[in-house]
């Protein structure tokens, strides 16, 4: 078995002023991650948390930003609240047959997600 990683992190002060810029969210988020950021009152840290699993998923892949949208890169929750990838588009096609897993946590200053690919 082959196994691919990624992590990341970033700065939720650098997210909270990207919000404040229109079109920011819809540019970068999926549907089902918009409604659920509405949920969680569109805290930065569930915000941010997003954003730094897209880029693991990113760095997983082996193909940093490139190649797909990252509205391509869904991150959903399972029914206990663990997040889970839901690529459609190119970031389907470039994901393959693989199988991914993700982790997100953050402090009061930084979000930072880890993503797990593998191939069976």
């Amino acid at each position: 078995m082959e196994l691919w990683t990624g992590v990341d992190s970033v700065e939720i002060e650098r997210i909270a002023k990207s919000m404040e810029r229109k079109g920011f969210l819809e540019r970068y988020f999926a549907p089902e991650e918009l409604e659920y950021f509405v949920l969680r009152g569109n805290a930065p840290q569930t915000v941010a948390g997003h954003f730094a699993a897209k880029e693991a998923f990113s760095k997983a892949m082996g193909t940093g930003l490139r190649g797909f949208e990252l509205r391509e890169v869904g991150i959903i929750r399972d029914s206990l609240g663990r997040p889970e990838y839901h690529l459609t588009g190119k970031a389907r096609e470039l994901c393959g047959r693989r199988r991914l897993s993700l982790s997100i946590t953050h402090t009061r200053d930084t979000a930072t997600a880890f993503a797990v690919a593998w191939e069976e």
